[in-house]
């Protein structure tokens, strides 16, 4: 079973992204956050697989937390969703550790993304418009 950390600070969207995540028989978010802070503190008590988390949310960025994230957990993987990728952020993502970024509207890149950082591997595009 995959076992998905979901931060998102709008409850709809994160909502509509568990729904998306749970297709999938095997793979369940166990807990979400609705701010880095949270996600950070929270994340032990989850013991996720992977963690998906939004770029902009209130009290600590998404980018903040995944490093936090990454540096104290590296065997989970992060991956990052916004709603405007650009090379700067996807460059500022991977110096942080995060090992993959997708437009948060794009629900099939999206779980093409989860599958593809928790196989080892990352997912950046390469020609990610600005």
């Amino acid at each position: 079973m995959v076992r998905i950390f979901l931060v998102e600070d709008n409850a709809v969207v994160r909502a509509h992204l568990r729904a998306v995540l749970e297709k999938r028989n095997d793979w369940k978010v166990v807990g979400e956050a609705e701010n880095g802070l949270r996600a950070v503190q929270r994340w032990e008590e989850h013991a996720p697989s992977i963690t998906v988390l939004d770029f902009v949310m209130p009290v600590m960025s998404g980018l903040e937390a995944g490093r936090n994230i990454s540096k104290q957990h590296p065997e989970s993987p992060v991956l990052m969703v916004t709603i405007y990728p650009s090379p700067q952020l996807q460059e500022e993502a991977k110096k942080a550790g995060i090992r993959g970024l997708v437009q948060k509207a794009d629900t099939r890149s999206l779980l093409e993304a989860v599958e593809a950082v928790l196989r080892g591997e990352t997912y950046f595009h390469e020609g990610m418009a600005a």
